[in-house]
């Protein structure tokens, strides 16, 4: 997937990132662990997105991961959508889902505006 942001919806979306985390720290740091896991097992981040956001998430479903490791992963997501304040981070994927769930979780990570400015092929 292709998108396009400007830097002020970046700066933007990070803004909101911080308050989240500022003032929702644990519920953040529960969203890192799952951004962390999604990188270091290489799904895509619209899969991780999809599963937080209860949308459908076949289009982003890993298709040569086995069934124990997406088990494993989808218990981490659910430690993260059980938290009592989920719908903060809903509320940031919802107004800023023109950014994608890459740029988001890449500005969670710490990534600057402009280095994720224009066009992506990020897997998504």
């Amino acid at each position: 997937m292709i998108t396009l942001c400007s830097q002020n919806e970046l700066k933007s979306a990070q803004s909101a990132l911080n308050k989240l985390e500022q003032s929702y720290p644990e519920l953040f740091e529960k969203l890192i662990h799952v951004i962390q896991l999604t990188r270091t097992m290489q799904l895509k981040y619209q899969y991780m997105g999809c599963l937080i956001m209860n949308e459908d998430p076949e289009n982003a479903k890993p298709q040569f991961v086995i069934g124990s490791v997406i088990r494993l992963y989808k218990k981490e997501i659910q430690r993260l959508t059980s938290d009592k304040d989920i719908d903060e981070v809903r509320k940031v994927f919802t107004e800023y889902n023109h950014t994608g769930y890459s740029r988001l979780s890449q500005l969670a990570l710490g990534k600057t505006p402009e280095s994720l400015t224009g066009s992506s092929a990020i897997i998504q």
